[in-house]
């Protein structure tokens, strides 16, 4: 009996996924553990390995096209078996470039049924080689794929300067400009809290016009941030912290840790605070539910008895950008060096090969920080099912009045988005009085 693959749900919110390239062709022999695809959902792209030996049969998907999970991508023939026979049961053979996930209502299109076998396949994160395995598979993004093969570059002469060693549009461009007959040197890799590196501007360079087609990942982060704002009345409060104490004793902290390479973020203590401040305002750590059974079918509000606090983690352009919310659980009874240890690694990660569905889920109130790139302040969109999102500033230098003189001090500006259903004015400013008393006397955070 052939054994049919299907396009493989990957996360919680995933509903289509994208063949960004096929690894083997129709009538290769695999094996169990061969990476036979790159697959490109909302969250990151993934490659996907067979769990069976066999034969290529059919590739039922054209690479480049976006199809709902749960529809036929690959038929393989086991052992023993006639491939024209296994090719034949794949039906019509390559979805067309229009079938995509979406028909013309909006709707995600059904994915078709398939009787005998099933997806032997899994998805797993790209590997961490440096450019190419000794197979000669290199690893670039979609964008960098597609730059190089508008311009004739060959991949192969390019060092990836991306998570693992992955080549993206900055190492394609730079090549166009200086020629491909070396490999192009590295550069440092982007830290979490710089900006990520851009290619220069040329002078006298000219912008190119052009359509951009949505990837799976942008087109879930576009559906749920619509669904957020249209479905959740959303309202602001900010607050402003003296930052001076807490600056002073990070650095200090680090001072004394920096021999065991750990190295404390402010956004660590903000973390640390706002899972604290919930165990007096358990109304911010909690969500909306529509027709709860425990409240007999009517709305209800569910006050969430584990506090995990999500991380917001920007990616880079150069491999698709997005957003990307990695959680920090339970951070309410782990310390500053955890908090510390686990945000550097779900944030390496997540820029790499990727978060799991798990290291994504779960999160009952989230952080976005924006301080590393230099903004003071802006307003962030609920993250569902989330009653609430703080956004936060960078700490900067001002003058302020501190007893009744004019001094230089650190001030950050921190601003909550929450859902009026569920969080009053009131509930918001309370909240926010708790964690900046508890950023302003940083000490209480490390017990």
């Amino acid at each position: 009996m052939p054994i049919k693959v299907t396009m493989p749900r990957l996360s919680d919110t995933m509903q289509q996924g994208t063949i960004v390239k096929w690894n083997v062709k129709e009538g290769q022999k695999i094996k169990s553990g061969d990476v036979v695809a790159d697959i490109e959902t909302d969250k990151a792209t993934m490659e996907l390995q067979s769990f069976d030996d066999g034969t290529v049969a059919s590739l039922s998907v054209a690479e480049g096209q976006v199809v709902p999970v749960g529809t036929l991508i690959m038929v393989l023939a086991g052992a023993g078996e006639d491939v024209a026979s296994a090719k034949a049961s794949a039906g019509s053979g390559v979805v067309a470039k229009t079938a995509g996930a979406v028909s013309g209502s909006g709707k995600a299109a059904p994915a078709a049924s398939f009787g005998g076998g099933s997806s032997t396949a899994v998805a797993e994160p790209p590997s961490s080689t440096n450019g190419s395995h000794g197979g000669g598979r290199i690893f670039a993004s979609p964008l960098a794929k597609k730059i190089a093969d508008e311009a004739g570059v060959n991949l192969s002469q390019i060092a990836g300067t991306g998570p693992g060693g992955r080549v993206v549009r900055k190492d394609v461009e730079e090549a166009i400009r200086g020629g491909v007959s070396a490999p192009v040197a590295k550069s440092a890799p982007a830290t979490k809290n710089a900006p990520m590196p851009q290619a220069p501007v040329l002078s006298g360079a000219t912008l190119e016009g052009k359509v951009v087609p949505l990837s799976s990942k942008r087109t879930i982060i576009a559906k749920r941030l619509i669904e957020s704002k249209t479905t959740i009345p959303h309202y602001q409060v900010s607050v402003d912290v003296d930052m001076d104490a807490l600056m002073a004793l990070r650095t200090q902290l680090n001072d004394q840790l920096v021999d065991q390479g750990v190295k404390l973020s402010v956004n660590d203590f903000l973390v640390r605070a706002c899972a604290l401040a919930m165990h007096q305002h358990p109304f911010i750590n909690s969500r909306w539910v529509s027709g709860s059974a425990q409240a007999g079918g009517q709305d209800a509000i569910e006050i969430v008895g584990q506090v995990n606090i999500g991380v917001a983690i920007a990616l880079p352009e150069s491999s698709g950008g997005g957003l990307v919310v990695a959680t920090i659980r339970n951070a309410d009874q782990i310390g500053l060096r955890s908090i510390s240890s686990q945000s550097k690694q779900l944030s390496e990660k997540a820029r790499g090969k990727g978060l799991s569905p798990q290291e994504m889920s779960d999160s009952t109130f989230t952080i976005s920080n924006l301080g590393m790139f230099g903004v003071t302040h802006f307003t962030a969109i609920i993250n569902p099912p989330n009653a609430a999102i703080l956004a936060v500033g960078a700490a900067i230098q001002k003058p302020v009045v501190k007893n009744g003189q004019v001094v230089p001090g650190y001030v950050m500006t921190m601003t909550m988005s929450s859902d009026h259903r569920i969080i009053d004015g009131a509930m918001a400013a309370a909240y926010l009085a708790t964690v900046r008393g508890l950023l302003e006397k940083p000490a209480g955070l490390l017990v």
